[in-house]
């Protein structure tokens, strides 16, 4: 499945091993702040299965729900948090138990607060592809949800 269209325009692409270590296409190791190890995404979804985004401060950004489903239910605190989504993209992650929830906004010092972690750059981020709920497949300005979450 196809993550949205202005994530697909940049060649931000990676590959990613079991660990989650980031590689490139060729197998050798990937890094999240050297774009000379990122590929465009036809080219990496073309030899690879597991498929990572490169956040690089350019306004993409990610909010990471882990462990938010328990036996298929979405816990409480994640119906709480994406009832403040704006209509953007949220995936299903490749563990099936957490979400990505894609949209513009700017970070800085990316956090972690328990399950929910906000990042805009220096990492990448696992895709699937995998739409959740009637969420739309395009990215929009999420800033005031991530304003709220890190403050």
């Amino acid at each position: 499945m196809l993550p949205p269209k202005l994530m697909r325009d940049r060649d931000r692409w990676i590959s990613y091993s079991e660990t989650k270590v980031p590689l490139q296409v060729s197998g050798r190791p990937a890094s999240s702040t050297n774009p000379g190890t990122w590929s465009s995404f036809d080219v990496v979804a073309a030899s690879c299965e597991r498929r990572g985004f490169v956040l690089n401060g350019d306004g993409i950004a990610c909010i990471d729900l882990d462990h938010c489903f328990v036996d298929g239910v979405l816990e409480p605190w994640a119906v709480e948090l994406l009832a403040r989504v704006p209509q953007t993209f949220v995936e299903v992650s490749p563990s099936g138990d957490g979400l990505h929830v894609w949209g513009l906004a700017h970070v800085g010092q990316g956090r972690r607060m328990g399950l929910v972690e906000v990042y805009d750059r220096g990492r990448y981020m696992t895709v699937t592809g995998r739409p959740f709920g009637g969420f739309p497949r395009r990215l929009v300005d999420m800033q005031g949800l991530v304003d709220a979450l890190i403050s």
